[in-house]
């Protein structure tokens, strides 16, 4: 892999982290202003739906989506994951705040990354749980504490 994909790779998930953070409170106000968190995540759904489906339809990748009838059932759990972070997030984000919430998220994924790495589940190369993984979750721990109290 080149060190020019890499790049943007990365810069891309550094917008996309932005637009996570953006997201959260965005959504809150369009709840706020619905009075309904869960109408606004259906809401937020919808666009991001519409928005996936005009692209994969312009680049040409419509002949992929009738093929989703021969996965495994359970591989659509996916999209209610990301259903439940939508909402729960826009949720907790006036309760929280969005710097704790953001790390609380964070702390989530690293947590689940670090068994999903050990156990090589979905396909992936199993890697050990180590020291300093065990640390780095450690420290987004302290960094819940430190940003609530």
């Amino acid at each position: 892999m080149s060190t020019h994909t890499v790049l943007i790779a990365s810069a891309l998930m550094i917008v996309t982290g932005v637009a996570v953070a953006v997201q959260s409170p965005i959504n809150a106000a369009m709840g706020r202003i619905i009075e309904s968190s869960l109408a606004a995540a259906t809401v937020s759904f919808f666009v991001g739906f519409v928005a996936l489906l005009i692209l994969t339809l312009a680049v040409g990748d419509g002949p992929s989506l009738p093929r989703v009838t021969s996965v495994p059932p359970w591989l659509l759990v996916g999209g209610l994951f990301g259903a439940l972070f939508v909402w729960s997030s826009l949720w907790s984000v006036s309760i929280l705040g969005l710097l704790t919430l953001t790390i609380m998220v964070v702390l989530g994924q690293v947590a689940a990354a670090m068994v999903i790495d050990y156990l090589g589940a979905f396909g992936l190369t199993a890697r050990p749980i180590s020291i300093p993984r065990i640390l780095a979750a450690c420290c987004l721990l302290a960094g819940v504490v430190l940003s609530r109290y």
